[in-house]
């Protein structure tokens, strides 16, 4: 059975280069050229990977990213024409898997496109189950639990160790825990992290001393 590979760019010309040379390379693609549509296929078709535009009329690739993340860890290799570090820093800060700057050769974004899912398969949760020392997550369920006992968290709390999870052992900037909360668009502080982070920890209990301050830059996962 081929690996599905969602393309969300609503420039049809891109759309067809990079559908083109997927195919050559034995991977079945799917296509979206807006959100709302990329939303609906990641759900109908399943594809192993999205190669997401940022810039897409409507919904952006950066909410679709958001909305991704919160329910799964499918890997994200985002694509755009800004080259911006504050882009870059929000996209991988979502949890985007990759990140490719318009203008790009197809022939780099297959290459990508293998790197990111041999990674995810190296590295991959078992079962969609990320393990860091005595912490699990299931994302599927949406639970944590630390030494096998269930965690009582909040949405906003899980999709914060998630996404420290993902990285386990790097420091996450304030900026990008922000993003993965989906705090840019609604103006969030980024004391908001703080808060949370305070909470998550009192309630890791014996696990609480994986989560790490890292003064002045943020916070990291430790086993």
């Amino acid at each position: 059975m081929s690996v599905t590979i969602l393309i969300v760019e609503d420039e049809a010309r891109l759309a067809d280069i990079l559908e083109q040379y997927l195919r050559r390379e034995g991977y079945h693609t799917e296509r979206a050229a807006s959100g709302t549509r990329a939303l609906e296929l990641w759900r109908a078709a399943r594809p192993a990977l999205i190669l997401l535009d940022l810039m897409l009329p409507g919904m952006d690739g950066l909410e679709v990213a958001r909305r991704v993340r919160a329910e799964s860890e499918l890997p994200i290799i985002m694509l755009t024409a800004r080259d911006e570090e504050v882009d870059r820093l929000v996209g991988l800060g979502i949890g985007a898997d990759d990140y490719v700057v318009k203008p790009y050769s197809p022939r780099e974004v297959v290459a990508r496109v293998r790197a990111v899912l041999r990674r995810a398969q190296g590295s991959a949760t078992v079962q969609g189950v990320l393990t860091v020392g005595d912490l699990s997550l299931d994302l599927a369920a949406f639970e944590a639990r630390c030494k096998g006992e269930l965690l009582d968290l909040t949405a906003a709390e899980l999709r914060l160790l998630a996404a420290l999870a993902r990285e386990e052992g790097h420091v996450r900037s304030r900026t990008e825990l922000l993003a993965a909360l989906g705090g840019l668009e609604r103006g969030t502080d980024e004391r908001a992290v703080d808060a949370h982070v305070k909470n998550l920890r009192r309630k890791l209990g014996d696990c609480g001393q994986q989560l790490e301050t890292v003064r002045g830059v943020g916070y990291r996962l430790r086993a």
